[in-house]
């Protein structure tokens, strides 16, 4: 099983962007997917995640701006983000739990003024 993100780049302060991560390999669904960020020099923390029913959580950095949703048909994670600011400058890793934890590889995303 493995995670495939994409998505990442670089934008100006208030604009969008939408990052994506497929699951693949298992027959299962994903108990819940998420997104965790890791900015230099800080710990990795958790951004937003869904879960196999829909419920979602967010960071209270992000409430408002970003979006998490799914598609379980095809094991699809988004995180559609607005009005970045340049503290979301980090690098963006999909997760999925099953009865294991998977990470993707990251995608970095970078708000310049």
């Amino acid at each position: 099983v493995q995670l495939v993100e994409s998505g990442g780049g670089l934008v100006q302060a208030g604009g969008s962007l939408r990052l994506s991560c497929a699951a693949s390999g298992s027959i299962n669904s994903p108990k819940a997917m998420g997104w965790y960020r890791q900015a230099p020099g800080k710990q990795r923390e958790l951004v937003a995640l869904i879960t196999s029913i829909g419920t979602t959580h967010y960071a209270d950095s992000v409430k408002g701006r970003f979006t998490i949703s799914r598609d379980n048909a095809k094991n699809t994670v988004y995180l559609q983000m607005n009005s970045l600011k340049l503290e979301d400058t980090a690098v963006y890793y999909c997760n999925a739990v099953y009865e294991y934890t998977l990470w993707g590889q990251g995608t970095r995303v970078t708000v310049s003024s």
